[in-house]
C-alpha cells in the first residue's frame, strides 16, 4: 500500500495535510483551493447526488484513483457536490452533470477524454509524462508506443536531437506524445516506414495511419507538420472530433454519406485520404446520416438527398457548395473529388447558411467555448426529437435537476469495449 502525505500551509497559521492513498478526495468550499494547490495534477468530478449518470461514473473513478496515485508523478482524483456547493459550480461554469475538469498546477481545463477506468488512466498519464521521452532501444520504442495508447497521436524523432522538437513538445503536450529514438535497428525503420535519418514519424494508432517528415527541421516547417498531423487524414465527424478541432483554423471538407460503415462509403473514404494528403491546408471529415442525422441535415443532407454530398465548412454559420459538384456519383469518384477541390480553389462556390437555430447555438458553443448552456439545450432538444422518432434510442450522459424531477428513472448509452461510438454523443 502506498501513501504520500503532503502538507499545505494555509494563509492562516493552520496547515492542512493531504494524503495520496488512492482514494477519491471529497472537496467542498472550505478545502477546494487547498487541495488544488497541493497537487500538480487533479481531476475533479463536479457531480450532483441525484444525477444517475454521475452515479454510473463514480465507480470508474474509484477504480482509476489508485492507479493514478501510484504513478511516479501522482494524479489525484477528487469530487465536488456541485449541486450543494453552488459557488464552486458557478466559479467553474458547471452547467451539466457530471462535468470533469483537469487542474494542472492550479489551472483548470475541460476534460474531454474517455470515462472508463482503464482508458481514463491511460489518457491522464499524458499530462504528467515528460515533454519528450528518450528511447534507446527497439524494445523501448515498442513499449512507449504500447503505453501511449490510441487516444493521442504519437511523434517519434528517429535520429533527431531532443532539442529539435522540445519546443513543439511543450506547446502541444496536451494533444500528443513526443519522443526521440537514439538507438534503433533497421527493423524499426521498416516498421515505421522511413528509409533515412533524421526523420520525424507520426502515428495515429486508432486509424492505423502514419506519416514521415524528413525536414527541413526549421521551426516553421516543423510546426506545420506537427499541426497538420494532429489529426488523421480523414476523420469521422462526432461531437468529440469537432471539439478537438477547437484551435485548428483550417476549413473542413465535409463529405456526407448515407452510412459511414457500408462498403461504398469506405471506398470513398480511401479516395478522400489521397485527396487529403495533397491538401493539408484543409481538414477532411465525413459523417453518415445514419450516424448523426441532425448534423447532416444542417447542411441540407437527408434521406431524400442525392448522396454522397460534399461541402466546405468554415465551422461558423456558413458553408460552401461547388457548382457542378453538388453530389458524387459512384463512377470515377476520384476525378469527381478532384473537380470539387478545383472548383473550391477557383471560387466556383455558393455560400449557404446552415439551418436550425439549435444547431447554430451548438456549433457556436463548440468553437467559442464560452457558453456550455447552448450544448445542454441542444443535447436535450435532440434527445426529445430522437426519442419521439425512435423509441429505442437512449440519451447521452448529461443530466440536469429538472430532468430528474420530471422522471424518476433515466437511461443512458451503454459503454462498450469497441472503439466505435455513436456520432454526436460524448464518447465514454
Amino acid at each position: 500500500m502506498f501513501s504520500l502525505e503532503i502538507t499545505v500551509q494555509a494563509s492562516s497559521s493552520s496547515a492542512e495535510k493531504w494524503v495520496v492513498d488512492g482514494k477519491v478526495l471529497e472537496l467542498d468550499d472550505s478545502n477546494f483551493d487547498s487541495a488544488i494547490a497541493a497537487f500538480d495534477c487533479v481531476l475533479v468530478d463536479f457531480y450532483a447526488p441525484w444525477c444517475v449518470h454521475c452515479k454510473r461514473l463514480s465507480p470508474q473513478l474509484d477504480i482509476a484513483a489508485p492507479a493514478l496515485a501510484a504513478l511516479k508523478e501522482p494524479i489525484v482524483i477528487a469530487k465536488v457536490d456541485a449541486d450543494k456547493f453552488r459557488w464552486l459550480a458557478t466559479k467553474f461554469d458547471i452547467d451539466g452533470f457530471p462535468t470533469l475538469k483537469i487542474f494542472m498546477h492550479g489551472l483548470p481545463m475541460d476534460y474531454n477524454g474517455p470515462r472508463k477506468a482503464d482508458l481514463l488512466v491511460r489518457y491522464l498519464k499524458k499530462f504528467v509524462a515528460p515533454d519528450v521521452s528518450i528511447l534507446d532501444s527497439d524494445s523501448a520504442i515498442s513499449n512507449f508506443v504500447e503505453a501511449a495508447g490510441t487516444y493521442f497521436p504519437i511523434y517519434i524523432g528517429f535520429g533527431l536531437n531532443e532539442s529539435v522538437i522540445s519546443d513543439m513538445a511543450k506547446k502541444y503536450k496536451k494533444k500528443a506524445w513526443f519522443s526521440v529514438a537514439k538507438d534503433f535497428s533497421e527493423n524499426m525503420m521498416v516498421l515505421h516506414d522511413f528509409d533515412k535519418v533524421p526523420a520525424l514519424v507520426v502515428r495515429h494508432p486508432s486509424y492505423d495511419e502514419q506519416s514521415v517528415f524528413y525536414g527541413p527541421f526549421d521551426v516553421e516547417f516543423l510546426e506545420d507538420f506537427v499541426k497538420q498531423n494532429m489529426f488523421p487524414l480523414v476523420m469521422p465527424i462526432t461531437y468529440d472530433t469537432l471539439k478537438s478541432l477547437d484551435n485548428d483554423e483550417r476549413k473542413i471538407v465535409l463529405t456526407i454519406v448515407e452510412d459511414e460503415n457500408d462498403e461504398k462509403s469506405k471506398k470513398l473514404i480511401r479516395i478522400l485520404k489521397s485527396a487529403a494528403s495533397a491538401n493539408r491546408d484543409l481538414v477532411f471529415g465525413y459523417v453518415g446520416i445514419k450516424q448523426w442525422e441532425d448534423f447532416a441535415d444542417t447542411f441540407g443532407a437527408n434521406k431524400k438527398t442525392k448522396l454522397p454530398k460534399m461541402v466546405v465548412w468554415n465551422r461558423n454559420e456558413d458553408y460552401l457548395t461547388v457548382n457542378g459538384s453538388e453530389s458524387i456519383d459512384e463512377e470515377d469518384q476520384a476525378s469527381q473529388v478532384s473537380r470539387f477541390l478545383e472548383g473550391y480553389r477557383e471560387g466556383r462556390t455558393i455560400e449557404t447558411r446552415i439551418s436550425g437555430p439549435s444547431m447554430l447555438g451548438f456549433i457556436n458553443s463548440l468553437f467559442s467555448g464560452s457558453n456550455a448552456v447552448y450544448l445542454v439545450f441542444f443535447v436535450v432538444a435532440t434527445i426529445f426529437v430522437i426519442q419521439s422518432i425512435r423509441g429505442d434510442e437512449e440519451p447521452p450522459r448529461v443530466s440536469t435537476r429538472d430532468e430528474v424531477n420530471q422522471s424518476s428513472t433515466s437511461s443512458f448509452v451503454p459503454e462498450t469495449e469497441s472503439s466505435e461510438s455513436r456520432s454526436g454523443q460524448k464518447e465514454d
